[in-house]
C-alpha cells in the first residue's frame, strides 16, 4: 500500500464527463489499497475568466480583492471532485486551502507557502476517505485567502505530499509526459522516461507549462517523487528523479520557450553605486519578478539597464518605475511586450564545452538576433522577437540532435 497525491490540472476537469473520468482513476487507486488525496484546479478556462474580471474593473486591482475572486473556481472544482468520488462509492470530502489549513505568506496573487498541517487529512486517509484538495489556494497570516500564482496548483500538490509524507505525487495534465520540447512546434520531439530535478526546475522556470517552477523546487528540497501523465491515455509518464537515477545524461535535455516575458530598457541610469539596487528594489517591495538583467554603459557616464518581467506586470512595473523616475534620474523607459525567451538545458553542459557556440549558430543561420543572454550551470536562455519563436525552437532542435524518428 502506497500513499500517493494525484493532481488533476484545469483540462483534466473542464466539464462534466471529464470529472467522472477522475472519478474513476481516484477509484481504481483506491481499490488498489492506496490512501490517496487528490490536488484540483478550477475547470479549464474558469481563472482566466475571473482574472478578466478583475482587470476589466481596475488594471491596478486589489491583490487581496483578487485573490478572493479567482480563489472560487478551485472550490467549485472540489466540490463536484467530491460528489463524483460519493456517486462512485468512494469516501470523500472536499477541502478548500484555509480549511486544511495550508499557511502561506501575504502576497497576494503570489504567495509562497509556509506550512501545512496535514494530521486531520491524515487521520481521515487511514479511514479510507479520499480529501480533495483545492490547489492554487492558502490562508494569509491575517487569515485572507491567497493565491499562489499561475500554475500554483502544482506547488499545492507537492507540497501537500510532502506535508502528508507520500510515496508519490502524480501530476495528471493534457500531456503524456515532459517532451524535449513542445510537441505541438516541432512534431519529433520525444518523450523523456525521466528528468532531473535540476533539469525540470531550469525548464519550468524558462517557460516550459508541464510543471510550475516553485513545484519543482519543493519537490527536491522534500525529495517527492513526481510523475507527470495524461488523463486523457494510459501510457506511462516521465518521473523527475535526482539526477543519480538518470544512468546515460543528454548534453542538452530540452529547448523551452516563454510568450510571457516584457523587455523594459531603463535609459541614461546614472552610473553610481547604489542606483541598481534603488531601481530594482523598487520593484521587489511590489512583488515583481525581474528576470535577464543587461546594462550597457556610455561614454557619457550613464548606463542603459535592460532586463524582463513578466508580461502581466508590466503596467505595474512601468507604474513603480515612474514613482521613483525622480530618485533615479533616468530620462525615459522604453517598454517592449514583443519577445520571447528561448532556452536550451542539459544537465551534461556541465562536462561539455561549445554548447552556447551551437546555439548562436544555429540562429545566426536562421538570421535571428538575440537581443539578451543570460546562463546558469545548465541552461543558456535568449531573448528574441517573438515573431522568431517557432523558428528558433525547430532549429535548435534539431542543432542539438535532439529530433526523434
Amino acid at each position: 500500500m502506497a500513499r500517493i497525491v494525484m493532481k488533476f490540472g484545469g483540462t483534466s476537469v473542464a466539464d462534466l464527463d471529464r470529472i467522472q473520468r477522475v472519478a474513476v482513476r481516484v477509484k481504481r487507486e483506491v481499490a488498489a489499497g492506496h490512501e490517496v488525496a487528490v490536488v484540483v484546479s478550477a475547470m479549464s478556462g474558469a481563472t482566466n475568466q475571473l482574472v478578466s474580471w478583475c482587470q476589466a474593473l481596475s488594471p491596478l486591482h486589489d491583490a487581496r480583492e483578487y485573490d478572493t475572486v479567482v480563489a472560487t473556481g478551485e472550490q467549485v472544482t472540489t466540490g463536484l471532485v467530491a460528489i463524483a468520488l460519493q456517486h462512485a462509492g468512494v469516501d470523500a470530502r472536499s477541502w478548500q486551502g484555509w480549511q486544511v489549513p495550508i499557511r502561506t505568506d501575504g502576497a497576494h496573487g503570489k504567495a509562497r507557502i509556509c506550512d501545512i498541517d496535514g494530521a486531520e487529512l491524515i487521520r481521515r486517509m487511514s479511514t479510507g476517505q479520499v480529501p480533495v484538495v483545492a490547489g492554487f489556494q492558502g490562508l494569509a497570516p491575517d487569515n485572507r485567502v491567497t493565491t499562489l500564482g499561475r500554475g500554483g496548483s502544482d506547488t499545492s500538490a507537492v507540497a501537500l505530499a510532502a506535508a502528508l509524507g507520500a510515496d508519490r505525487c502524480d501530476i495528471y495534465t493534457d500531456v503524456d509526459g515532459v517532451y524535449t520540447t513542445d510537441p505541438r512546434i516541432v512534431p519529433k520531439a520525444r518523450k523523456l522516461e525521466k528528468i532531473s530535478y535540476e533539469e525540470m526546475l531550469e525548464l519550468a522556470s524558462v517557460g516550459a507549462k508541464v510543471l510550475q517552477t516553485r513545484s519543482v523546487e519543493l519537490a527536491m528540497n522534500a525529495g517527492v517523487r513526481v510523475q507527470v501523465l495524461s488523463s486523457f491515455c494510459e501510457a506511462a509518464g516521465t518521473f523527475v528523479v535526482d539526477e543519480d537515477e538518470i544512468v546515460e545524461k543528454e548534453i542538452v535535455s530540452g529547448i523551452a520557450y516563454s510568450r510571457d516575458e516584457a523587455k523594459i530598457t531603463v535609459r541614461q541610469v546614472p552610473d553610481r553605486p547604489g542606483i541598481a539596487a534603488a531601481l530594482f528594489g523598487a520593484l521587489a517591495e511590489h512583488n515583481i519578478n525581474v528576470d535577464m538583467i543587461v546594462q550597457n554603459t556610455s561614454a557619457d557616464g550613464t548606463t542603459d539597464m535592460t532586463f524582463t518581467v513578466g508580461k502581466a506586470d508590466l503596467p505595474r512595473a512601468k507604474a513603480t518605475l515612474a514613482e521613483v523616475q525622480r530618485q533615479i534620474g533616468y530620462a525615459d523607459i522604453l517598454a517592449d511586450p514583443n519577445v520571447a525567451k528561448v532556452s536550451v538545458v542539459g544537465v551534461g553542459m556541465r562536462s561539455h564545452a561549445g554548447v552556447a557556440n551551437t546555439m548562436f549558430r544555429a540562429l545566426a543561420d536562421k538570421a535571428i538576433n538575440i537581443q539578451v543572454i543570460s546562463t546558469s550551470e545548465i541552461k543558456i536562455s535568449v531573448l528574441i522577437a517573438a515573431d522568431y519563436t517557432e523558428l528558433a525552437i525547430r532549429a535548435l532542435h534539431t542543432a542539438y540532435g535532439l529530433d526523434g524518428t
